[in-house]
Formats: C-alpha cells, sequence, structure tokens
C-alpha cells in the first residue's frame, strides 16, 4: 500500500514514485518556507504582515522532531519571505527557526546565503512554496513541496512542466495546507507513531528534542535593496 495513500486520497498529488520521493528525503537535512501563501492566504494588512495558523505551526514542529529523530540533529530551519513581515519574524523567534530572510524579491539570493550559514548543498533542503518567485529555488531543492490552490491550477502544471516540484497539496495556505505538506513528510519518514507518542506523553527524548530546539539563536537578514 502506498505510504501516502490517506493524502492521494484526498487530493494530494505526486510527481514522482515514492521510492524517489525516498531518496530525496533520505538526503534532508534543512526545511525552509515561504510565507505568503503557505502559512496563510496571502493576503496582507496595511503595513504588509500576514500572519500564521497553530495548525500549521504545529505540523513545523513535529516535521522538524521527525526529522530531529531521524538523524540525530536539528535540522536547519529558515523562512524566506519577499517583504519585511513581523509576523514572519515572530513566528521565526517563537519558534526557534535558525533564519528570517525578508525583503528578498529575488529569492535565491537567501537561498544562497542560507546555504553558506549552515554549510549544506541544496539538495539537502526540503523547500515549502505555493508561487512563481519561489521557482528559482525549487529548481535546485532536493524535495519540493508545493501548497496548491484552484486559482494557481495552472501554475501548478507549468511547475510539474518544468520539473521543479514533487508533491502539491489539495489544500492552500489558508485551508492548511503547510500542515497537510508537513505531515505527508512525516508519513514519509515512517516514524510519525514514535512522533505523536513523544509529543503527546511530553517524553524525555521529545524534552531534549525542545531543548535543543530552544536553544537556537535566530538570525534575522534584512534585505534593504
Amino acid at each position: 500500500m502506498s505510504i501516502l495513500r490517506p493524502f492521494s486520497d484526498n487530493g494530494l498529488r505526486t510527481t514522482a514514485p515514492e521510492p524517489e520521493l525516498l531518496r530525496r528525503l533520505a538526503r534532508t537535512k534543512a526545511v525552509l518556507f515561504d510565507w505568503d501563501g503557505v502559512f496563510n492566504d496571502g493576503f496582507k494588512d496595511a503595513d504588509g504582515g500576514s500572519p500564521f495558523s497553530e495548525v500549521g505551526s504545529m505540523g513545523v514542529n513535529l516535521l522538524r522532531f521527525a526529522l530531529w529523530l531521524r538523524n540525530g540533529s536539528l535540522p536547519k530551519a529558515a523562512v524566506i519571505t519577499g517583504q519585511h513581515n513581523p509576523y514572519a519574524q515572530r513566528f521565526a523567534q517563537r519558534e526557534r527557526l535558525h533564519g528570517v530572510y525578508m525583503g528578498f524579491t529575488n529569492k535565491p539570493e537567501a537561498f544562497d546565503a542560507f546555504l553558506a550559514k549552515h554549510g549544506l548543498q541544496a539538495d539537502e533542503v526540503a523547500f515549502f512554496f505555493d508561487d512563481v518567485l519561489d521557482l528559482p529555488v525549487a529548481s535546485r531543492c532536493g524535495l519540493r513541496l508545493m501548497i496548491g490552490s484552484p486559482v494557481t491550477a495552472w501554475l501548478v502544471e507549468q511547475a510539474i512542466a518544468r520539473g521543479e516540484v514533487d508533491i502539491v497539496t489539495a489544500n492552500s495556505g489558508g485551508n492548511n495546507g503547510l500542515r497537510e505538506a508537513t505531515d505527508a513528510v512525516i508519513a514519509l519518514l515512517a516514524n510519525g507513531a514514535d512522533v505523536i507518542d513523544h509529543r503527546v506523553r511530553y517524553s524525555e527524548i521529545y524534552q531534549r528534542y525542545l531543548s535543543e530546539r530552544q536553544s537556537v539563536v535566530l538570525e534575522v537578514v534584512r534585505n534593504s535593496r
């Protein structure tokens, strides 16, 4: 039975067979997120800010824990956004991400800085994204998860044709598509039962992970150009 059957039955799409997805995931040492349209529906307030869902936030934390259990070390984690977004910075600080890169409309600049900062190869990064400005980064990453939406159906097909996406969610960012994506990756990691068990019991193992996560010092990078 397909690992992703519970997701595909509800509309999630993959562009590669599961053995290839597992091969890509095996190299993953970092998770990278676009912000608008991924953590939310993409609407902004007058100051350019946009919020996040606690459902997505939990998904990000569980995914980092799942990778920590598999790799024995905390995966590097960051957000790249084209706006100077106080909500993104607040989330990254609260969740102890390694970086938030703001004001980067040319996102490969931020991506290259993230890779250099942490000594990563591009194919060691799983990237969660939703729109056209993200494609130059997606084309380089090892595992590419696109947050789908009925209004971007044409763009999704273009991204698939260009070979720049591996998984497309059924749900949009405003409908917690990020959580769908993070849960799908945990399913592929095949340690989801342990992830849930340790988190529910707030076990010593989970507390060790949390202590390591909480020791991360966020790097805030603002592009002033």
